[in-house]
């Protein structure tokens, strides 16, 4: 049927660390892919040979897959239907910011509100917003805000990076967490 399909090790190619070991793959006709591997001779014929170390696909890649796949299941069960969102309030007296406290990203909105908003009280959520134990440091920090009723806008903040860098934002648990707060969440 044109396929190929085999198990590799998914990894950062930045990096070389292994984040799936022996995860499938399905190569198919039209495909477009970049490979790495070495050039070798096979001797009994005298002809090149590509051992292909690496294969990655270009354009819509895995992640965006992931994703794209997480946001039809989630439309499915209506997580993204209007009569679901939560109404701003105007003027938030109190505010629950979920982020890094050291970042760069909850001083810039620190700075931003100050000079733009109202006055209000902000409570940070020290978590951390990428590597491994992020989503769930997430999700819990957003259902702990939920629980404690004190505020009135939960905030989700997070410079700069790569896509893989602000993955924990795309998960199941960060998705689950904000549909089940019973505050807003931006």
């Amino acid at each position: 049927d044109g396929t190929l399909s085999w198990t590799v090790d998914i990894y950062n190619p930045a990096t070389g660390e292994v984040l799936e070991p022996g995860a499938a793959m399905r190569l198919g006709d039209g495909m477009e892919v970049l490979c790495a591997g070495r050039l070798t001779v096979y001797p009994p014929r005298g002809v090149y040979q590509l051992v292909v170390e690496m294969v990655e696909e270009l354009g819509a890649g895995r992640l965006h897959q992931e994703f794209e796949a997480l946001k039809r299941e989630l439309a499915a069960l209506g997580y993204f239907e209007a009569g679901r969102k939560r109404s701003l309030p105007p003027h938030p007296v109190r505010v629950a910011v979920v982020t890094a406290s050291t970042s760069a990203a909850v001083r810039d909105f620190i700075k931003v509100g100050r000079g733009r908003g109202f006055g209000c009280q902000v409570r940070i959520h020290d978590t951390p917003v990428q590597g491994e134990p992020a989503p769930g440091r997430i999700a819990q920090a957003i259902s702990d805000i939920g629980r404690q009723g004190w505020a009135e806008v939960a905030v989700l903040i997070r410079g700069g990076g790569s896509i893989e860098d602000l993955w924990a934002f795309n998960t199941r648990a960060v998705a689950d967490a904000v549909f089940a707060c019973p505050v807003p969440v931006v």
